[in-house]
C-alpha cells in the first residue's frame, strides 16, 4: 500500500561543482602473504589522494569484497567527507567494479587508478594541460613509459608519421622508470636505451609521451559514453582493461598520451621506507581550477578506425618497416634494434 506523493518524484537533480571523478576498486580480503601490507599502501594512496586533489573532484572507492576491516576504514573516510561514495560488493573482480564505479555519473574527466598508487603534487594539473594542448587526447597517464609506444598508438602514428612533432626525445625523469620497474619485479623493464630517449608528441616547446598505461589513467568521458562492456567475465587481467580502457580511446579516434614528467608511483603490495619519506613531501594541493577546459569534439568514423587501428597497424609493425620509422624518428639503428628487444 502506499500512501500520500513522493516528494521527489519529477523533482529536478540539484546540480553539483565537480567535474573530475577519481574511481579506486579495492581489494583487500585478508592482512596475511600477498596482503600483508595492503591495508598500508591503500593508506598511502588514499591519503596522497585526499592532499593532491582539487576540491571539484569526486571520489568513488569500489570494495570489491574487501575484509570488514577495509570496509569499516572507507565507511569511516565516507563520514569524514574524505570519500564521496563508497560501493559495497562481494569480490566481481576489477573490471566491474570500474564499471560500477562509472555507472549513474556524469563527470567531463574519469580517473581509474589502483590502490596501490602514490598520488604525487600536479598529477591532474599536468593531466588537463596534456588535454589542452593536443585536442585529440582521449586517456592521459601521469606515469610516463618508454615502452607504450606501441600500445594502442597507430592511430598516432598515422596521423604523424612524417610530422616532425612526433620524436624520441630524452626522458625527462628516468629515475621514475627505473621505480615503477622496480615496483613489479621486473627492474630488466627498461633497458639503456629506453632510460635514455622516449616517444613524444610536441606543441611547441610542451611534450607528451606516446601511449598510457593502465594503472591510472584519466579519461575523458567520452571514450565510456554507448560502451558496448556491461559485463566482464575475468576478475583480473585477461583481454578485458584493454577492451574496457584502450580500446574506445583509439575506436573514438582519440589519443592515448602520458605526461613527460613522473606524477604519480606505483607502490605495489610490500611497503618501503621510501614511500613514507615520499608521501611526507607532498604538499597540500594549491590548483584551485574553476570549471573544466573546454574540449574539443572528436570527429571518428568506423573507416578511419579499421585504417588506423587495423590496417595500418600490420603494415607499420613488419619488423623492417618499424625499425625504418624508429630511424625516421630519430633513433640510429643500434638504438632502434636496442629498443625493440623484448625486456626481461
Amino acid at each position: 500500500m502506499r500512501i500520500g506523493f513522493n516528494p521527489n518524484k519529477d523533482k529536478i537533480k540539484h546540480t553539483n561543482d565537480f567535474f573530475h571523478q577519481v574511481v579506486i576498486p579495492v581489494y583487500i580480503p585478508d592482512q596475511e602473504g600477498y596482503f600483508k601490507d595492503s591495508f598500508k599502501i591503500l593508506d598511502y594512496c588514499l591519503e596522497s589522494l585526499f592532499k593532491t586533489i582539487h576540491p571539484k573532484t569526486y571520489i568513488t572507492i569500489v570494495n570489491n569484497g574487501s575484509h570488514i576491516i577495509i570496509s569499516e576504514y572507507l565507511n569511516r573516510l565516507q563520514k569524514k567527507g574524505k570519500i564521496h561514495e563508497v560501493i559495497h560488493s562481494t569480490n566481481i573482480g576489477k573490471p566491474n567494479s570500474i564499471i560500477k564505479g562509472i555507472a549513474g555519473h556524469n563527470f567531463t574527466f574519469i580517473t581509474i587508478a589502483d590502490s596501490d598508487v602514490l598520488f604525487l603534487n600536479d598529477w591532474q594539473k599536468e593531466s588537463y594541460n596534456v588535454f589542452e594542448q593536443f585536442p585529440k587526447t582521449g586517456a592521459v597517464c601521469p606515469t610516463p613509459s618508454s615502452r607504450s609506444l606501441k600500445n594502442h598508438t597507430f592511430n598516432i602514428w598515422f596521423e604523424l608519421l612524417f610530422s616532425k612533432s612526433l620524436f624520441f626525445t630524452k626522458v625527462k625523469n628516468p629515475e621514475a622508470l627505473k621505480a615503477f620497474a622496480a615496483s613489479v619485479g621486473n627492474p630488466k623493464i627498461y633497458n639503456e636505451i629506453h632510460l635514455q630517449k622516449y616517444l613524444t608528441v610536441s606543441n611547441q616547446d610542451f611534450k607528451a609521451v606516446v601511449g598510457a598505461g593502465h594503472f591510472i589513467t584519466t579519461y575523458r568521458k567520452e571514450v565510456f559514453e554507448k560502451s558496448d562492456m556491461k559485463h566482464s567475465g575475468f576478475m583480473l587481467g585477461g583481454e578485458t582493461e584493454g577492451k574496457l580502457l584502450d580500446f574506445p580511446v583509439v575506436k573514438k579516434g582519440m589519443w592515448r598520451l602520458s605526461t613527460a614528467d613522473n606524477y604519480a608511483y606505483h607502490l605495489g603490495n610490500v611497503e618501503e621506507d621510501w614511500m613514507r619519506e615520499t608521501f611526507e613531501q607532498i604538499k597540500p594541493n594549491d590548483f584551485f581550477p574553476q570549471e573544466p577546459i573546454v574540449l574539443r569534439k572528436i570527429k571518428s568514423s568506423k573507416l578511419a578506425f579499421l585504417l588506423k587501428y587495423k590496417l595500418f597497424a600490420r603494415i607499420i609493425t613488419q619488423k623492417k618497416i618499424w625499425y625504418y620509422c624508429l630511424k625516421l624518428k630519430g633513433l640510429s639503428k643500434t638504438e632502434a634494434i636496442q629498443y625493440d628487444q623484448k625486456h626481461g
